[in-house]
């Protein structure tokens, strides 16, 4: 009995160091990262300080008084990212929703199908989409980077994968006979029920279209149209070449609404997950 306690403590103890080295790879670089954007170019070149400097808004300054409007770009990243989540999360939820609860024939083609467009990475398609758009004349438009996410495959995917868990087909029954539409069965039901799939959904979407870089490359041309990454993409330019404080902060700042997104909603992901892992 003492053997089998010591035991388990030893392969706690291996369990909470491995987690903890791993918390220790994750916060490390964004300390760093938030750390040399408080600090002044010269004092970078000096070294690597894990204690933050008073060069802040000096570099806040420099970011913004040479041509980057920061703002505007943090604006269109935030409209992109809030309207690409509830386009996805909708219309992905809503096709899971369809695959799951209703029979037709081919309903395991398609959904082997979706499966197959997940495994296929969007660099291999990106010229005939971007002809596509061309055609439709939706180049230099926002609607091209959010009209496609209807068809989301990944997050049709993990909506299937999550509803299979958690739909209850006596209660779509007993809806019915009260006289529900469908779209209202969705809507008052099942949209309620899945929240936390939903919630994880939209975080990883958020993410996702926050962190896009090559897509917006591809078919935003205007300057003032550009996301934060594409903005920070131009820091690269002569007018910023010695300015790595600055350089920093600009980074530094593309995270944050990241971080905040995650502390606030890191439980859904959990929970979220962990249904969508539960077969019946």
């Amino acid at each position: 009995m003492i053997n089998h306690k010591f035991g388990t403590y030893v392969m706690r103890f291996f369990v909470y160091a491995l987690l903890f080295f791993l918390l220790i790879l994750v916060i490390v670089p964004i300390w760093l990262l938030v750390v040399n954007g408080s600090r002044s170019t010269t004092e970078i070149q000096g070294g690597i300080s894990i204690l933050p400097s008073t060069h802040m808004i000096e570099n806040y300054r420099l970011l913004i008084g040479r041509g980057l409007n920061l703002p505007r770009g943090f604006a269109n990243s935030l409209f992109l990212a809030v309207t690409s989540t509830v386009v996805t999360v909708y219309f992905s939820l809503l096709t899971a929703y369809g695959i799951v609860v209703y029979n037709f024939p081919g309903k395991k083609l398609f959904s082997n199908f979706i499966v197959i467009l997940v495994m296929i990475p969007l660099q291999l398609s990106i010229i005939g989409f971007y002809q596509y758009m061309s055609k439709l004349g939706l180049t230099d438009n926002y609607a091209s980077l959010i009209l496609p996410l209807i068809a989301s495959a990944g997050s049709v995917f993990f909506g299937m994968q999550y509803l299979q868990s958690m739909v209850i087909h006596d209660l779509i029954d007993a809806a019915r006979i009260d006289g529900a539409s469908e779209l209202g069965i969705f809507h008052t039901v099942m949209l309620p029920l899945a929240v936390p799939g939903a919630a994880t959904m939209g975080i990883f979407a958020f993410v996702a279209s926050w962190n896009n870089f090559f897509t917006p490359f591809i078919m935003i041309s205007s300057l003032e149209k550009y996301t934060l990454p594409m903005l920070v993409q131009t820091m690269r330019g002569d007018v910023y070449r010695t300015e790595y404080g600055a350089i920093y902060l600009g980074l530094a700042l593309t995270i944050v609404p990241i971080i905040i997104l995650y502390a606030i909603f890191s439980r859904y992901i959990i929970s979220g997950i962990a249904l969508g892992a539960v077969k019946e």
